[in-house]
């Protein structure tokens, strides 16, 4: 073989097709065509990886590259060797292309398991979707969270609130017993001066006033301990619109100049089975949450109407009811805060401005006393609040004889009675009070005292006022039943713990709170020792 002209001097590739124009022509555009499809190709795949350099195997895409442009250039000589016996060249052209191919080949079968484990499009779509749910459930739970976080804020609030309150209520308390004590001092001797008969007509005048103020301060302390929840709510037939007028010159003084007061009384008398203290703060709290709901001044109505439920309604069964109605002409309340009106706690206030227990008291109230309360609001046009009542049903001749048997009871057997209270004041006129009636009285200062006047005498009755510095009430009831197990016990009290002295006294005591009038006085001691 003549080496020297590997590279030359062969017969054109035309030459064996005889120079035909139509076959050297169809060669020709066919090889162009395609060596052009094959430069484009490589171009394409550069510029894609170029733009793309997260794409993985990068590099086998630029080896496929090479191969493409390689086989592009075979066509190219093709067209050539035509018209140049180059085959040389071309031979090389042909063993570069091989080269490149065989190298693409032998790189491109490891990699298909590993391209097969790249996720597809479908996987990525369900990837994404599930990533999606779970950053919905991220978003849901810190929702949550933060709806936790601000229930937790307003628990504590409520919390501190409450402490303030109970605080307040334990302040009240004891204020209001030692005011009750004064109140006892001085109702007492009022009795004792009332009960002389040289007293003329102003005198008597003076007593009455007198008489008449002290009830009003024993109302207002028994508000105080409603307030400070120390006295045990008692049910009693009450007329509805004689308490709703009284509770009425005490709004008006409270909700100020600016509000225009109407009280509506019931044309004939009806009676509500209630405890008067609670219902008048109950009434006092719904005029005071209208006030704060009309700034800027409008009309506040109480009424007093009577109902009958044919049916049961509202877990009330059917029969006879009195509604006591609060209606205000403020900004009304919001149909989604209107289900959670009665919720302790719940307040639309700011902070600080209410604690979210007003209604709930109120709405505590009714049903204790076997009733209900129940909001209407019609936004612009204002709030009406109702408390329906049981009616209480009293013919003149009980209330009569009630009355009858309340100004009899004005003396009492001779009875031996150990009074012990810690103030001089209460316990030297209760003394009094004691002897006016008829009973023999030793007084006492001190629990230790009563135990040692319990060995030394005999006693039909025992006057013990529960709240004492050195013990409690029922504790020296319970020192003296160890002497005298059958010793009847009245406890009296200006505090009245109810709840404590239950626990104290397991339920075998009667209680009279201070202040008390000598008829009182009697009617406790004649029951005390009919119990015993």
């Amino acid at each position: 073989m003549n080496y020297g002209s590997f590279f030359y001097d062969y017969t054109p590739h035309g030459y064996c097709i005889m120079w035909q124009p139509g076959l050297v022509w169809t060669h020709v555009i066919s090889d162009a065509l395609i060596a052009l499809a094959y430069f484009s190709i490589p171009i394409a795949i550069l510029y894609f990886i170029r733009k793309r350099p997260d794409i993985r195997f990068g590099w086998i895409a630029a080896l496929f590259a090479a191969f493409i442009l390689a086989c592009g250039l075979t066509h190219v000589m093709g067209i050539w060797t035509l018209w140049n016996g180059d085959y040389g060249i071309q031979a090389l052209m042909k063993a570069f292309t091989a080269l490149v191919s065989v190298a693409t080949a032998i790189a491109l079968w490891p990699l298909i398991p590993k391209a097969l484990a790249v996720p597809s499009t479908a996987q990525l779509q369900r990837t994404n979707e599930e990533l999606s749910a779970l950053v919905a459930e991220r978003d849901a739970a810190l929702v949550r969270l933060q709806s936790e976080i601000e229930e937790r804020t307003k628990a504590e609030e409520a919390l501190l609130q409450a402490q303030k309150i109970e605080s307040i209520g334990r302040l009240t308390g004891g204020i209001a017993h030692d005011f009750n004590n004064l109140l006892q001092a001085a109702s007492g001797n009022i009795e004792l001066i009332r009960t002389r008969s040289d007293a003329d007509d102003r005198v008597s005048r003076w007593i009455g006033n007198a008489g008449a103020a002290i009830e009003r301060g024993k109302r207002l302390t028994s508000q105080l301990l409603s307030f400070s929840r120390t006295q045990k709510i008692e049910l009693e037939p009450l007329e509805a619109s004689e308490v709703v007028e009284e509770v009425g010159e005490m709004i008006r003084r409270t909700i100020g100049p600016q509000i225009d007061l109407t009280v509506r009384t019931s044309p004939k008398k009806v009676d509500v089975l209630a405890d008067r203290t609670q219902l008048e703060m109950a009434i006092l709290n719904l005029a005071i949450n209208a006030r704060d709901a009309m700034p800027d001044g409008g009309k506040l109505e109480v009424a007093v109407r009577s109902t009958n439920l044919p049916v049961s309604e509202n877990d009330l069964p059917a029969g006879d009811y009195v509604d006591i109605v609060v209606s205000d002409t403020g900004g009304g309340i919001d149909p989604e805060v209107l289900p959670k009106i009665f919720e302790p706690f719940f307040t639309t206030k700011e902070i600080g401005q209410g604690t979210g227990l007003g209604l709930s008291m109120v709405f505590g109230m009714a049903k204790q006393s076997g009733g209900i309360a129940f909001v209407e609001s019609t936004g612009a046009d204002g709030t009406t609040i109702t408390i329906r009542l049981r009616q209480a049903h009293r013919d003149d001749s009980q209330a009569d004889a009630g009355a009858e048997s309340g100004a009899s009871a004005t003396r009492l057997p001779k009875l031996d009675v150990l009074l012990v209270d810690d103030e001089d004041d209460v316990r030297g006129t209760v003394a009094d009070m004691l002897e006016h009636l008829g009973c023999r009285v030793r007084a006492v200062a001190d629990g230790e005292a009563a135990v040692t006047e319990m060995l030394s005498g005999r006693f039909d009755l025992a006057l013990l006022d529960f709240a004492m510095p050195d013990r409690s009430g029922a504790r020296v009831a319970a020192m003296l039943r160890v002497i005298r197990p059958d010793l009847p016990i009245l406890f009296i009290s200006g505090y009245a713990d109810t709840e404590a002295l239950e626990q104290a006294a397991g339920g075998d005591y009667r209680l009279l709170h201070k202040p008390f009038s000598d008829h009182e006085l009697a009617a406790a001691i004649r029951a005390v020792i009919a119990e015993g």
